[in-house]
């Protein structure tokens, strides 16, 4: 995204004040009635000294969640327009539908029609009683603890996909899946949804290729978490912490 020195997003100029020529552009739609546009910058595109490009992510919680809403909208919609200017079937140019949000193969005789791509992932917070499982991936940063994800298969159900994703990683079974929220997550293309889960039986044991370390931790005793409420895992622990009438230590 492109602050300004205060961190703010700016709106007063168009990028071509400061310089800065798009390769494309797409139209998001409206925020609080004004237009907004993405746009892809070239690799190598300098950015004048009076603004800066900040990852979106080390932007979640400081701007307004309007604001990060449909800017993950643009995350996702530059991420599908760089990546679909040619046909998948045919290999020929695409070009953007006249009114949907998609493109479409120039051909005649091919005609494909290409949407954004969206990859459901489920995300779960397995209790057994006052404990709730986390664990570490190798990417983690050092000592933080999350709850178990993955992306869903395809011809699988949210709820298969949690039973599966938590057998695979931890060997566990589990049972009295209740949906609680849903959170895009433009990284670049995923929908998360988060599920509370009980555990039914088994002993821990990680697939050492995608778990460091997994545990059942007591509410009193979790370990390090993600800073903040941002995310729907952080989200998830904080409803465990607020219905055990305990505060939530990511805050």
């Amino acid at each position: 995204m492109l602050i300004d020195a205060q961190g703010a997003v700016p709106t007063s100029f168009l990028p071509a004040d400061l310089g800065i020529h798009p390769v494309r552009s797409q139209f998001l739609g409206t925020l609080d009635g004004a237009p907004c546009f993405a746009a892809e910058l070239a690799g190598d595109a300098p950015v004048p000294g009076l603004v800066s490009l900040s990852d979106l992510r080390q932007l979640y919680g400081r701007v307004p969640d309007p604001l990060m809403a449909i800017a993950g909208r643009a995350v996702q919609l530059v991420d599908f327009d760089r990546t679909h200017q040619f046909c998948g079937a045919c290999g020929s140019p695409t070009r953007p539908h006249d009114r949907a949000r998609s493109r479409v193969c120039v051909r005649s005789d091919c005609a494909l029609e290409l949407f954004p791509r969206i990859s459901p992932a489920m995300i779960v917070a397995v209790e057994r009683g006052s404990e709730v499982l986390l664990a570490r991936s190798p990417h983690f940063p050092e000592g933080v603890y999350s709850t178990l994800a993955g992306f869903v298969d395809p011809g699988e159900s949210l709820e298969g996909a949690v039973h599966r994703e938590v057998a695979e990683e931890v060997s566990l079974t589990v049972d009295n899946l209740r949906y609680f929220t849903s959170q895009a997550w433009p990284f670049p293309h995923s929908l998360m949804l988060g599920f509370h889960a009980d555990y039914r039986g088994g002993d821990i044991v990680v697939d050492p290729t995608e778990i460091e370390h997994a545990s059942f931790f007591h509410v009193d005793a979790l370990p390090k978490l993600f800073p903040g409420v941002i995310g729907i895992g952080n989200q998830l622990l904080a409803d465990f912490c607020r219905r055990h009438g305990r505060p939530f230590p990511g805050n």
